[in-house]
């Protein structure tokens, strides 16, 4: 298993693992229009890490970036962790979060976050047995 951080045409490489998590979403329309709003998102600091197993398409992906808040200082924070079906408890999220918490450090973040669907309990068992913490309740309020 690898880890790396992708660009330019790499992006499309997480398209199936990223399709799994949010493929509801108009930017998922295709690899072009998801590899186009990554480009897009990276001028607010979105980056995107991938583990790779091999088979040349990530098994799972890393989305995320740093933030600073008054109540919680320099953070990185992840938006999305997603990993396809086939690969899944092989231990990719896992090293993901691993990465992400080795880049946290190395950018001098005070903490690591994210936000995880209240039905994603797979999810959550991950991240409690990584040494997360529930923090918070987070409410939101649509739009649209």
């Amino acid at each position: 298993m690898t880890i790396r951080e992708l660009q330019g045409n790499d992006i499309r490489l997480s398209y199936a693992a990223m399709f799994e998590l949010r493929g509801q979403r108009p930017p998922l329309a295709s690899p072009e229009s998801f590899q186009a709003w990554v480009s897009e998102q990276a001028s607010q600091g979105y980056r995107l890490a991938a583990s790779f197993d091999g088979t040349g398409e990530a098994q799972a992906v890393c989305g995320f970036r740093v933030l600073n808040f008054l109540y919680s200082g320099r953070q990185l924070y992840i938006d999305d962790l997603s990993t396809v079906p086939a690969a899944r408890g092989r231990g990719h999220a896992r090293a993901l979060l691993a990465w992400a918490e080795a880049e946290a450090r190395r950018l001098g973040c005070e903490s690591l976050h994210l936000d995880s669907g209240v039905q994603r309990f797979p999810a959550h068992r991950l991240y409690l047995g990584t040494g997360m913490d529930i923090t918070a309740h987070h409410f939101a309020r649509s739009l649209l």
